[in-house]
């Protein structure tokens, strides 16, 4: 194999052959070749795309560039969602408990924050104790006697993805669609899964922010990971305002604890993570019909089922043993300043620059500018108000929790701006946009 060959054919617009791209894949993992070379080949990539089977040999290549689990011994089909990432996006940390108290094995591989996006590790390293890197002997022992665990990828788990997107992310090439597509399942498929349900994000607060850039993105997803022997299927869900109505770590705990609870029924939020759980299980062949796995999800958070899987997760990942009982009050810390956000005019909340709100947990401390920072948990946005919500001159419409009153106040004049008032109660899209199969 000659890299700067696979290079050129590329860069030409030829279509590789999948040993060609497993031997530049197999290359690129043991160092044998340049980061310039790995950056050329992801610009040819960025400029002439790859077709379907490319982009499945390119998958299937990262994801056999280290280890690749079974879950024998878990003893129900194994299940796995994936979302693109938003602002107040805390579905995972409802729907893995959940689906798992509806009978799937759910091992979670989750990430960090990404720009103004939040990541599921970074909220739950704010419960005291909680691993989100546990062995492989425990984190097997705690899907098959709980059914679920929500965990960050390993270093033997598709180590080519880490190589490559660290590259991708200096050369201005994220956005290429089969590089994302292989990403994002690489590291799937290295984690066993039977089965996959994608959330593609659109809008404001979304890295696709047109319809037709997610369902490009989603097909592609789809087509690719079906392809490659993982049964899956996409929604296309609304990211034009916060999903939930916290944004910022501890913050969004607290939210998910009460969407558990069923104190948030009704809401965006629930009916989401009711949406997506009732996907996972049609997808697994354990309910017939969505209507009927709607039904199966919504027993299951009213009975206290789902609550009661997260409560033994966290606790067998480190966590407090009552730690669901009494989070605010002990276990999540609180941000000395909490500042309310004020409606700039009489009428209806129209519309957020959902990207710039979470920028503004960033600025507060609640994300990360540089890969190294440390994240401040306490800090975030919550009682955010919908959109549609009639307001009132001077009534808050969300409370800005942060460690100063400078930040205080930057943060309530920056929220303040990404809403626009109207007269007229806005047209809102449906949460769910489309589906893909």
């Amino acid at each position: 194999m000659i890299p700067q060959e696979i290079i050129r054919r590329k860069r030409d617009g030829e279509v590789l052959s999948s040993n060609d791209i497993a031997a530049f894949i197999a290359a690129m993992t043991d160092e044998t070749i340049s980061e310039g070379q790995v950056a050329a080949f992801a610009m040819a990539v960025f400029f002439q795309g790859m077709s379907r089977d490319e982009t499945i040999a390119l998958t299937l290549a990262m994801r056999d560039s280290g280890r690749v689990m079974q879950w024998r011994d878990a003893a129900r089909p194994v299940a796995d969602k994936h979302s693109t990432g938003g602002v107040g996006d805390n579905v995972s940390l409802m729907l893995a408990p959940l689906a798992a108290a509806c009978g799937l094995a759910v091992p979670m591989i989750s990430g960090r924050g990404l720009g103004h996006t939040g990541g599921t590790l970074d909220k739950l390293e704010a419960i005291p104790g909680y691993d989100v890197m546990p062995d492989e002997t425990r984190l097997r022992a705690i899907v098959r006697d709980i059914g679920c665990a929500i965990v960050g990828q390993t270093q033997e788990l598709a180590p080519a993805d880490r190589r490559l997107y660290a590259i991708r992310d200096v050369t201005a090439t994220v956005e290429a669609i089969s590089l994302i597509t292989a990403s994002i399942l690489s590291k799937k498929l290295a984690a066993g899964l039977e089965t996959l349900v994608l959330d593609v994000k659109v809008g404001s607060g979304a890295f696709m922010r047109s319809k037709d850039e997610a369902e490009l993105l989603a097909r592609s997803l789809v087509e690719v990971a079906n392809g490659a022997g993982l049964k899956t299927v996409a929604l296309l869900t609304d990211m034009n305002q916060p999903l939930a109505d916290a944004a910022g770590n501890a913050l969004e705990i607290r939210n998910c604890l009460s969407v558990l609870k069923g104190e948030k029924a009704g809401t965006r939020l629930e009916s989401v993570v009711i949406a997506e759980a009732a996907e996972m299980l049609v997808l697994s062949n354990l309910v017939a019909t969505i209507k009927e796995a709607e039904e199966v999800a919504r027993r299951a958070l009213a009975s206290g089922a789902a609550l009661e899987r997260f409560a033994r997760m966290t606790h067998a990942l480190g966590g407090p043993a009552d730690f669901c009982d009494r989070p605010a009050d002990v276990y999540l810390a609180e941000a000395p300043v909490i500042r309310p956000v004020l409606a700039p005019a009489d009428g209806f909340l129209a519309s957020c620059e959902t990207r710039a709100l979470g920028m503004a947990v960033v600025e507060l401390g609640g994300g990360r500018r540089r890969a190294g920072d440390a994240i401040d948990h306490r800090v975030g946005i919550d009682a955010i108000l919908p959109l549609g919500t009639k307001v009132s001159k001077g009534q808050p419409i969300a409370m800005v929790h942060a460690a100063s009153e400078d930040d205080a106040a930057r943060a309530a004049a920056d929220v303040t701006a990404c809403y626009s008032v109207s007269d007229e109660a806005p047209v809102l899209p449906p949460f769910i946009l489309g589906r893909v199969e």
